[in-house]
């Protein structure tokens, strides 16, 4: 009986791990989702705090703190007399919060709050920032704070004649897209790193849209040395020195070609779902990115979203520049769009890019396919950006660098979980699929009493949910449990000599 029990407790500890061969994780479990339906919040972004064991969820009307171990809710924080909120951040105890102003185009807040007792920091804690604060974060050491103004203008630039690509002018009122750098030591702005004037390298930068550089979100290096901001609808990003807390150069990104082998998309949303090999190019156009070190090298996570104007104005379908069949309803960039030569935004993947930019790394049509075999994939969003990729956070499990991918537009809230530890050789564990909840719109990651989580705000339903990550025991772990296995055995053999 006893060997019978030791030969079990064996199968039991191995069968994991034969089940999941290429995934750190033995299982991935829903902790549980709370419902923001009665506070009114949008649920957006979170950030964790570990001082409290709450995690916090930000979206326009304000933030509701969440107890981490069961989901409930612990405090409503109201922020609509100061603005809409568009982003939360945490680091060491305290929470800071961008707010944009009520007219948009005005300069916007950054709010500092202790995570203990929930309410405004003693001290400075309002600090004005640029117009319309969209995201921001702490440095590793949390010395500085850095906050993506993105400076959308109230009205967007007009047309100029008739020509093919179309041309916009600049918009009357546009403040100018930075990056405030707050000094958290005095809680002042140190710095505004602005983008007119910046040296440009890469290619297919956007700069006809009727907009000036947006600065959408902000990744820091391992280091601390510098930051990496993405322009999205100029499809770029910004590299901002943070020795000189000025921009060194922004680096257009280049296009995607959809017509090469395994970057096949689905350009038509008639109810069919079918990849083809398209005579079409995609700007890459990130909205959220990670940084992170391998083999001792800087590399660059990034969503491909792709946006257009918030008015549209730079879109346009297929077919007002002669496109046919499949083609007819892709949505094009107007700007970039001719007869034979169209561009759409966003490469329905994510891409993993050196420090000076250089593509290392794209997922192909892997997410787009990886969804319609899960019974996912919206049809209907074909002709737009396929899933759309937005968010993107990265951690480690048992020294694997995993990417977390969360698709704005499927049918259920999905997150894609990537091998990125090598960059060059990226490779997909698994995709997390929940009912009830809808767009993924921020991920975040920590651990807690050793474990690994996600905390996953889905925009669309208005939930939060938490997942627990179970890791596959390292080699040591599994050699000390034969190890106890093995002396069991031997006092089940003396026993039965007995």
């Amino acid at each position: 009986m006893k060997k019978r029990m030791i030969t079990a407790l064996v199968a039991a500890l191995f069968l994991p791990h034969m089940a999941m061969a290429d995934s750190p994780f033995t299982s991935i479990t829903k902790a549980w989702t709370y419902s923001h339906a009665n506070t009114g919040v949008t649920s957006e972004i979170s950030a964790y705090d570990s001082i409290s064991n709450t995690i916090w969820v930000a979206g326009v009307v304000g933030v509701d703190v969440l107890n981490m171990s069961n989901g409930s809710l612990v405090q409503h924080i109201d922020t609509t007399s100061f603005g809409s909120i568009n982003s939360i951040a945490i680091n060491n105890g305290v929470a800071a919060f961008a707010i944009e102003s009520s007219t948009k185009t005005n300069p916007g807040i950054v709010q500092l709050y202790n995570t203990t007792t929930r309410a405004l920091t003693s001290g400075t804690n309002t600090i004005t920032v640029g117009a319309l604060p969209d995201m921001l974060t702490f440095t590793a050491d949390g010395s500085k704070l850095l906050v993506a103004n993105e400076g959308t203008p109230s009205t967007y630039g007009a047309r100029i004649g008739s020509t093919i690509p179309r041309v916009f002018g600049a918009a009357a009122v546009d403040p100018a897209g930075s990056v405030s750098v707050i000094d958290m030591n005095t809680r002042t702005v140190a710095a505004t790193a602005g983008l007119n004037g910046v040296a440009q390298s890469g290619s297919y930068i956007r700069t006809n849209t009727g907009m000036d550089f947006e600065p959408e979100y902000i990744a820091v290096n391992a280091a601390g040395t510098k930051a990496y901001v993405t322009l999205q609808e100029a499809n770029a990003i910004g590299v901002l020195n943070l020795n000189t807390n000025q921009f060194d150069r922004v680096i257009g990104l280049g296009v995607k070609d959809f017509s090469l082998p395994g970057n096949t998309i689905d350009p038509s949303n008639n109810g069919t779902v079918n990849f083809v090999s398209a005579n079409v190019k995609g700007f890459y156009m990130p909205d959220g990115i990670a940084a992170y070190q391998a083999n001792g090298q800087d590399y660059l996570v990034m969503a491909n979203e792709g946006d257009f104007r918030e008015d549209d104005g730079d879109r346009s379908a297929a077919s007002s520049v002669g496109a046919t069949g499949d083609l007819t309803n892709l949505r094009v960039t107007n700007t970039d769009s001719s007869v034979g030569n169209l561009f759409a935004a966003g490469a329905r993947s994510f891409s993993i890019r050196d420090a000076s930019g250089n593509i290392v790394f794209d997922s192909g049509d892997s997410l787009d396919k990886k969804a319609a075999e899960l019974g996912i994939y919206d049809d209907a969003r074909s002709r737009d950006k396929g899933v759309e990729p937005e968010g993107v956070e990265l951690f480690t499990i048992n020294g694997r660098t995993i990417a977390a991918i969360g698709l704005e537009r499927t049918l259920k809230s999905a997150v894609a979980l990537y091998d990125v530890t090598d960059p060059t050789q990226a490779s997909i564990i698994d995709m997390i699929v929940t009912d009830g909840d809808l767009a993924p719109e921020g991920i975040e990651a920590f651990t807690f009493n050793g474990l690994t989580y996600l905390s996953v705000t889905n925009e669309t339903s208005n939930t939060t949910s938490l997942y627990n990550l179970a890791a596959v025991p390292e080699p040591e772990t599994y050699a000390m449990l034969l190890a106890g296995l093995g002396l069991m055995g031997v006092s089940a053999r003396r026993k039965a000599n007995k």
